[in-house]
């Protein structure tokens, strides 16, 4: 479990973070004088209970620093639980909120207090959280506003919010920024959330000196800089998100942690008759060497509820192939996070029984060498990264269609054979089966892009359309 204490060290209180690495979000327990709170709580609440058993205490608030976009909050569901008010900021449309908190409103939490600080930027309504010891302030939840070396996205809401939104986030990043140097930061977003901007490092934590040494909010030399920093190179995100900020402005119910069901192969095959996908979250090269027909492949990382969300339309129904159940309960975990809860169940048995009857479908697998030669034959290279990643250098006469485009944009690939590649071939171990899964004539480039610029080959570069 991702646990660490947030290194304040202070004898009237003690903060923890729970990391969600999957995500790239944290979850904060602040305890002091045997009151707790906590701010930004995901969905799967199993994962908080020990922390907040080991920090002990009675849970006297629950706060949000603003309506998430790339998860389902478990806010609602743990002051439900605990029988404390869930506290979000003003004007944020929450209905099962029980209570506003507007720029200044202090709570007394033991020997401390938290007080809010508007800081819109991430979004309209976005609030941080100070935490006020005696007369000074020694950290500052600051949930999307000031990250580790950046600040959170300001175009989620659509490009005709985001100039006026990348203001507000410079002038509440100025806010933050006249608190002492010492002062301790702790964002919610971090590395691999997409509400993060280009630069967020591997750090969960910081402070206002770093920050001010770091922060493109502090190096620009002007608002108008900054806000043309803010807003270029940016990489598209989840068409999920669009789902999430209703869910939790109506509030959602906790995940209760289940093993899937178990599915024989017949109730597999029914299930993919009846328009439930089957996701096969074994690596690429094992899943091109054999699978399900009609199968896709999400490998089981990080990012695999992000993509499976992603590619495929909010609502859909899955079943797992190709995992052990603990692997299943960890990808049904994943998917939970995110508002997926159509997960029918997993056939743990379903390659070995289908093999007693017939083979099982495979595709070709190669490598940057392989890809080369193809290249020089005039194949067909397909491309699925973002359009940005794209023109910043790719296989010259690459076609590029991002896999999350793909099911979409099937006929603009033409027929095989088509090899196609990523970054490093996780991607494009999920294009390539659907590919196959459509009936075209794949083969897997296994080690992407990075490979081909590690192997010194001709790379061309264009603006992105």
């Amino acid at each position: 479990m991702n646990v660490s204490p947030l290194p304040i060290f202070h004898s009237d209180f003690r903060v923890f973070q729970l990391g969600t690495p999957e995500l790239g979000d944290t979850t904060y327990v602040l305890e002091s004088g045997g009151e707790v709170i906590a701010i930004d709580p995901q969905r799967d609440l199993d994962r908080l209970d020990p922390v907040l058993h080991k920090v002990g205490g009675r849970v006297v608030a629950v706060f949000e620093t603003h309506v998430h976009n790339d998860y389902v909050s478990g806010g609602p569901a743990l002051a439900r639980a605990t029988g404390a008010p869930y506290l979000v900021p003003a004007n944020a449309g929450v209905t099962v909120a029980d209570g506003e908190r507007a720029d200044g409103a202090e709570i007394s939490v033991g020997r401390v207090r938290l007080r809010a600080l508007f800081t819109p930027g991430h979004t309209p309504h976005h609030m941080s959280y100070e935490i006020v010891a005696g007369d000074g302030v020694a950290g500052v939840f600051t949930g999307g506003s000031v990250l580790v070396g950046a600040c959170g996205r300001t175009d989620l809401l659509g490009p005709e919010l985001a100039e006026e939104l990348t203001r507000w986030q410079y002038r509440s990043a100025q806010r933050i920024g006249k608190l002492l140097d010492s002062t301790v930061l702790g964002p919610t977003h971090g590395s691999g959330s997409f509400c993060s901007s280009n630069g967020v490092g591997g750090e969960s934590w910081t402070t206002v000196e770093r920050e001010r040494r770091a922060n493109p909010a502090f190096l620009a030399p002007d608002e108008d800089a900054f806000v043309r920093h803010h807003l270029s190179g940016r990489l598209d995100f989840p068409n999920y998100y669009q789902n999430m900020a209703g869910i939790n402005r109506s509030g959602a119910t906790a995940w209760i942690p289940a093993e899937p069901p178990r599915l024989t192969l017949q109730a597999l095959l029914e299930a993919m008759r009846s328009s439930v996908v089957a996701v096969d979250g074994r690596d690429a090269v094992a899943f091109a060497s054999g699978h399900l027909t009609g199968s896709v492949n999400v490998p089981l990382d990080n990012s695999f509820a992000t993509y499976l969300g992603w590619v495929f339309p909010f609502g859909t129904r899955f079943a797992f192939v190709g995992l052990a159940p603990d692997e299943a309960k960890a990808a049904a975990r994943q998917c939970a996070r995110i508002g997926i809860d159509g997960i029918v169940g997993a056939a743990y048995d379903a390659l070995v029984e289908w093999q007693h009857a017939e083979p099982l479908a495979a595709y070709g697998v190669t490598d940057a060498i392989g890809l080369r030669d193809a290249v020089a034959r005039g194949a067909t290279v397909l491309d699925v990264r973002q359009r940005m990643e794209w023109a910043s250098g790719h296989v010259p006469g690459s076609l590029n269609v991002p896999v999350t485009e793909l099911r979409e944009r099937l006929a603009d690939v033409p027929a095989g054979p088509v090899f196609v590649h990523c970054l490093s071939g996780i991607r494009a171990g999920t294009a390539a089966s659907l590919l196959a899964a459509a009936g075209y004539d794949v083969v897997l480039v296994r080690d992407g892009f990075e490979a081909w610029s590690a192997g010194r080959f001709d790379v061309a570069w264009e603006e992105a359309a």
